[in-house]
Parts: structure tokens; sequence; C-alpha cells
């Protein structure tokens, strides 16, 4: 496990010299003393084969689709990790295969998205969407074409046509090809998990064997089919290397012999590692024709036009500014200060001070209000006053007090009506100047009185006039706020929180739901590779739902229950109809997987 401490000379040291060497022995010591000491067991020979990037202590835990292993295996795992570093080997493989089959995966929906796409969306994706290079050469081939044949768009789209064509079959068989790799390997560790659980020394071997065969079956069909890359130019100038791989592989071996050296385990899991790099490679190299572009390549035009205008506007703005002698952007630098300035006073500070006001004094403004009130009161028992002497004195009798104004009012007008026939004499000597005074004093009380009314209408809608005023500044923090919160909690897919990231899960239980129905076609067919195929996509199905609702099943304690239900999912011995079941009930039951409308 680790080496032994470096020799001491054999002369004794004095002096100071003695006294650095004691402390760097105890040292040494000590950190020895934190590795587990060497012994006889199958597991301590091969902790010393990963490197130690990958060692158990410092290697996280794979979130995704566990091994098929039992429970006591994974307990082991997950517990004395320095003695279960035989299943990082296992870890890697469906790690590598997982990752491949998701860039295939979305390099494919792609393409297939735009076959499904319009005459015109294929035509603009030939000439605008694949860089500058390829808009040079689809508008010199249109010229060319143009001059001879007359219109150019029907090559272009049949073009286009074809090599989407190219690009769907090519991504088709790696991710058909990978699929049956991924499933054999599942299904080689379920076969094993029984003797993986109990005694790992003497099936790891084999299993090892095993997938050292699978790996040589991977390259027979994984690098069969040249005619795929043929047609396509990117591929046939790279030669015949882009249809081939080669992995190492493993010397003849006696299978029934167990017990293997330190050198052969090193060399069977080092050759595992070898093999995946050059699956890595391979498949990087095939994936940089067939792939999905990149965002600078889709969107090179808009980026270009982008970097045009951010240009031109920089030499905009630096022509204005203090740099070219001219004042016109502090100006502007000033002008927009006392805009906001004016803008926070007018829409954010007055309207919240008003508001404070309108709920911090209503008893000042309800003394107020009384008093206010208290002064029409006046005026209405002046005006009943007036309006009883003259009728007493009208009628030539005592009225009583709790006459209504009204009915005086009627012998004011009754009286002024009369005066009326004769003003000048009646205004000199007679009482038309007093039925005047009256019904001023009518109306000065009708003044007061609509005054006071409209004064508490406003007083009433202060505070919605105040928020009024708020609402230009409260729309704008609302769609700032909206703005930070997007940009924060970015969306990532099917992991993310909002109402598109929950359809996306739910889309997932769908589609392991249809790869199983998938599966049991082809069983039902009797077709034996294209039912592995179909296993190993349920199984990449699988790990990215397992990775999608780990989180939040997590925040709602459904974990445990979910994660043992897409685990069933992927046992091979499993009814499909059981299966099915399942599916049903990951869509209905768990939270994390409900449609937004139905969450409680």
């Amino acid at each position: 496990m680790a080496s032994s401490p470096p020799e001491i000379p054999s002369e004794e040291p004095t002096g100071a010299k003695a006294l650095i060497h004691s402390y760097s022995n105890r040292i040494w010591r000590s950190l020895l003393g934190f590795f587990p000491s060497p012994d006889s067991s199958f597991l301590a020979k091969i902790s010393n084969l990963y490197p130690r990037s990958q060692s158990s202590r410092s290697r996280p835990l794979r979130s995704g689709l566990p091994l098929p292993l039992h429970a006591n295996a994974v307990r082991s795992h997950l517990i004395a990790s320095e003695e279960s570093k035989a299943f990082i080997v296992l870890e890697d493989i469906m790690e590598h295969s997982l990752s491949s089959l998701h860039v295939i995966h979305k390099s494919l929906l792609f393409w297939q998205s735009l076959a499904e796409g319009t005459k015109t969306q294929k035509v603009c994706f030939m000439i605008f969407r694949r860089g500058p290079k390829a808009l040079v050469n689809e508008t010199c081939k249109m010229l060319s074409t143009l001059r001879t044949s007359g219109s150019p768009i029907p090559h272009v789209y049949h073009s286009a046509a074809e090599t989407i064509s190219q690009r769907i079959s090519i991504l088709t068989s790696l991710q058909c090809c990978l699929a049956n790799f991924l499933a054999e390997v599942y299904l080689e560790v379920n076969k094993y998990k029984d003797v993986l659980a109990e005694n790992s020394e003497k099936s790891l071997p084999s299993l090892l064997i095993a997938i050292n065969r699978l790996f040589s079956k991977l390259e027979a069909s994984i690098s069969h089919p040249p005619e795929i890359y043929k047609s396509d130019s990117s591929f046939s100038k790279d030669g015949d290397k882009s249809c081939a791989v080669v992995f190492e592989k493993l010397p003849d071996v006696d299978e029934e012999f167990s017990q293997w050296t330190d050198t052969e385990i090193r060399d069977a899991t080092n050759m595992i590692y070898q093999n995946l790099q050059k699956l890595d490679a391979y498949l990087s190299f095939v994936l940089s024709h067939s792939q999905k572009p990149g965002k600078l390549t889709l969107y090179w035009l808009r980026y270009t036009c982008g970097a045009v205008g951010l240009s031109i506007c920089s030499a905009w703005l630096l022509r204005h500014s203090s740099l070219m002698g001219s004042s016109d952007i502090d100006n502007w630098i000033r002008e927009t200060k006392e805009s906001t300035a004016g803008f926070w006073n007018d829409h954010v500070e007055q309207p919240l001070l008003a508001i404070r006001d309108e709920l911090f004094e209503t008893f000042r403004r309800r003394h107020k209000g009384v008093m206010e009130v208290e002064e029409v009161q006046l005026t209405a028992n002046s005006l009943h006053r007036m309006l009883l002497a003259f009728g007493e004195q009208t009628k030539g009798q005592k009225l009583p007090e709790n006459i209504a104004d009204q009915e005086l009012l009627e012998i004011v007008m009754s009286r002024y009506e009369k005066e009326v026939m004769h003003p000048l004499q009646n205004l000199l000597s007679g009482e038309l100047a007093r039925a005047m005074l009256i019904q001023i004093q009518k109306l000065k009380l009708d003044l007061e009185t609509a005054m006071l009314e409209l004064n508490q209408i406003l007083r009433a809608n202060e505070i919605n006039f105040a928020i009024l005023a708020a609402l230009p500044a409260f729309f704008l923090s609302l769609l700032l706020l909206m703005l930070v919160r997007t940009w924060i909690l970015q969306d990532k897919g099917a992991e993310g929180k909002g109402r598109i990231a929950r359809l996306q899960r739910r889309l997932l239980v769908v589609e392991v739901e249809k790869r199983i129905m998938q599966f049991q076609t082809c069983i039902d067919q009797g077709l034996v590779e294209e039912s592995k195929c179909m296993f190993g996509l349920l199984l990449y199905s699988l790990d990215r739902l397992f990775k999608a609702v780990e989180r939040h099943a997590k925040e709602t304690g459904e974990w445990l229950s979910l994660r043992q239900d897409i685990v069933d999912l992927a046992k091979p011995e499993l009814k499909t109809e059981y299966k099915l079941a399942v599916t049903s009930r990951l869509g209905g039951m768990y939270d994390c997987l409900l449609p937004s409308s139905k969450r409680r």
C-alpha cells in the first residue's frame, strides 16, 4: 500500500542533525499510520491498481442509476470504501457509456427536429447556421448553380436533407452500439451480483474477462459500417481511421483459475481504462463531424451583428466622450441622475410618505374632519333660524322649532315670487332683499356640504392615489426582480424547479414507459440484438430520470421509495406488467413528478 520509509544512515548524527532526523522519522511513521496495513485479501491487492486521482477517499460517489448489486454489497461499497475499489471499474464503465449516450442523444434530437422542419428552415441552416465558411461556400455554389441550371434552392435543400440524413444514420448507429454495450455490461454485473456479494475475490476475475469480451464485441459492432461515412466528405478526407477503433485485449487465461496475481489484475484493469480512453477518442472524432453544432456556430450571424453594433456604439460614445473634447456624455449623465432622482421622488418617496401619513395620522385627520362638520352645522343652524324668523313674520304666527327647513323654504320662495313682481319697490321697502339673503345663506350651506363630501372622498382615496403614483416603480422593480431571479435560477433542464422542468421530468417518465414497451415488443418478436439496444436505452432514460428527481425527492422526503422504484424498473428479471404499473405510480403519486396544477 505505501512504500517503506527511507533508509537511515548507520552512523549516528549528533546535535541538531540528530534532532532533525529524530523528528523526521517520527513524522514519517505517523503518516504511514494513516494507511491501512497490507494483507493477503484480494480487494487489498487491487487497491494499488487505480490512479491516485480515483481513490475512494477523494473520488465522489457517482450520482445516477446504481449498479445492480445486493444491499450488502452496496452497503460495503458505501461504508468500507477502501475495500470496494473493485466496483470503481464497473462504475466508470457505466459513467462513460451513459455520458456518451447523453451527448449522442442530444445531437440526435437536434438533427431529428431539423429533419422535421420546413424546407425554408433547412435551407437557412445550410446557409446561415454553419459558420461564415459555410456561408461563403454555399453562396459560391448557389451562384455557380444559378449560372448553369437555374434556381439553386432545390440543390441546397437536397444537400441539407442528405446531410441531415447522414448525421442521423451515424448517430443512430453509434447510439445502438453503445446501448448494446451498456445493456450487456449491466446484464453481466446482474449475473455476477450474487457472487460479488458473497466473494468478490473469486468472481471479479471472471467479470473482468467477460467485460473484456464485451469490448471486443463493441469493437466489431462500432467499426463495421464504413459505408455510413463514405458519403460524407468530412469523414472520407480523414481516411479509414474514422470508421475503425481497436481495443486492447486480455491474453488467453484460464477462467477457472481465480487467484490472479497482482500483475494480472493490474493489466486487466489498466486495459479496461485504456479501452475507455480509446472509445472516448473514437467517439470524439466521430461526434466532431456529426454532433449538434455549438451555439457560437448556430448563432454566429447574430453574434457578428451584435459585435458590429457594439463597435459602432463604442465609437459613437468615444466621439461624444471627454477623450475627444466633448462634454455630451457628462451632460447626459447629469440629466440621467436628475431624471432618476425626480422619478424616485415622484414615484417612490412621496407615495410612500403619503401612505405612511394616511396610516399613522388618522387621529389628527379625524379631529380636523370633526371641526369641518361642526362649521357646516353652524351654517345650517344659522339658516334654520333665518328661515324660522322669516316664516313667523310672513305668517304672523308662532311656528314650532322643529319644523323642517323644506317647509320654511317653501314659505320663503312663495314670498320671493310675490316680491319679484315689483322688484324696485320691494327691494327698498319689501322683503325681497331679506329673501335674497336667505337664499345666499342656503347656497353657502350647499357649497360647504358639497366641499365636505368631496374632501371626505379625496381623503378616503389618498392611499389609492399614492399606490397609483407608486405603480411605475413597483412594476419596474418587479421586472428587475424577475430578470435577476431568471438569471440566478437558470433553467437546468429536468433538474430545475419551474413548470417546464416539471414537465420535462414527466416526459422522462413517458420515455421510460415507451422504452419498456419497445423492449417487450422486441422480446416478443425474438429480436435479441434489438432488445438489448432497447434495454440499454431504457437504462439511459432511467439514469436521466434518477438524476432529475434526486434533489427534489430528497426535499419532499420521497427519495427512498422513488429510488427503489427506479431501480426496480432497471431489473431485467421483472415482468413488464409490473414495470408498467410502477411507471403509472411514478406519474401519479410522487410530488416531484405531479403536474403543477395538481400539486397541493
